[in-house]
């Protein structure tokens, strides 16, 4: 025998209060869910702009004769293209993504002891030529701590990199010269940590500083790319405004495989400048 139990109808009082907390609800939900942030972050916010940067870098490639070793080499001042993009999650989280290229020849004469490089019995002769390329990505997640002018950022997510090598010259082994001829590119994933802050003078005047870290050890294919900046954002109208910085950022890679090794160390300082909407 199944037994059923029904319950005592709701009273028109109970009713009432049920409504008008229902109502409460209705019109407070939208409020919460969508409360005005810091004055130092934005909803969304979009930037393309450029890094310019003077470059410092040196690079290793093994081959069967040896290993070709440059010096410290500034080759002058490159202009790298950059976008970035941040999106607001409620009050405090957000998604944050990075993006840039860093490309770079290097064409230089060597002969005798003055050579592109020299290690043991392998000396380059004639002209040494070196192309370095980096794809730099990076997707994170920050919680944002404060919610006055003044907020602190934590993040954590991935990087996403790929690096290129080629090496062509003339060299001297044992009296007798080859040609090295050497491509070397790959691409990883890695973790990545980062720390931010910003502060808002007014709404349309702010500031801001980042530092950031990714490393990736063992594999064919491990280094580090460490990267610190700072810099101010005006906006002289209200969706679109002008961000000016300045940020260092030191690349140490390198590449094996079973019969060569290629490695790379880029150090890269100079200004940044930006358009960005925010909505």
């Amino acid at each position: 025998m199944l037994l059923f139990r029904t319950c005592p109808p709701a009273s028109p009082a109970r009713l009432t209060k049920l409504g008008a907390l229902a109502s409460v609800g209705f019109l407070f939900a939208p409020a919460l869910a969508w409360a005005d942030p810091s004055p130092a972050l934005d909803r969304f916010s979009f930037s393309v702009g450029a890094f310019s940067a003077d470059p410092k870098f040196n690079a290793s490639v093994s081959s069967p004769y040896g290993a070709l070793r440059t010096r410290d080499l500034e080759p002058g001042r490159v202009t790298m293209p950059r976008i970035t993009a941040d999106l607001l999650i409620g009050d405090s989280h957000g998604i944050s993504f990075d993006y840039y290229r860093y490309k770079r020849d290097y064409f230089g004469q060597a002969s005798g002891s003055d050579s592109f490089g020299g290690f043991g019995s392998v000396t380059a002769v004639g002209n040494a030529n070196l192309n370095v390329k980096l794809d730099f990505a990076k997707l994170s997640y920050k919680w944002w701590l404060g919610s006055g002018n003044t907020v602190f950022g934590l993040g954590a997510g991935a990087a996403y990199y790929r690096i290129g090598v080629g090496t062509n010259a003339n060299i001297v082994v044992n009296g007798r010269v080859r040609t090295l001829n050497e491509d070397s590119s790959d691409d990883a994933i890695a973790p990545l940590l980062e720390v931010g802050v910003r502060h808002a003078i007014t709404p349309d005047l702010r500031l801001f500083a980042d530092l950031s870290g990714v490393r990736k050890g063992g594999g064919r294919f491990h280094g580090s790319i460490y990267n610190a900046t700072a810099g101010v954002e005006w906006f002289p109208v209200k969706n679109v405004g002008v961000v000016l910085a300045y940020g260092a950022t030191n690349i140490d890679m390198a590449r094996e495989s079973s019969t060569a090794e290629t490695r790379v160390k880029v150090k890269l300082h100079g200004p940044s400048a930006f358009l960005k909407a925010r909505f």
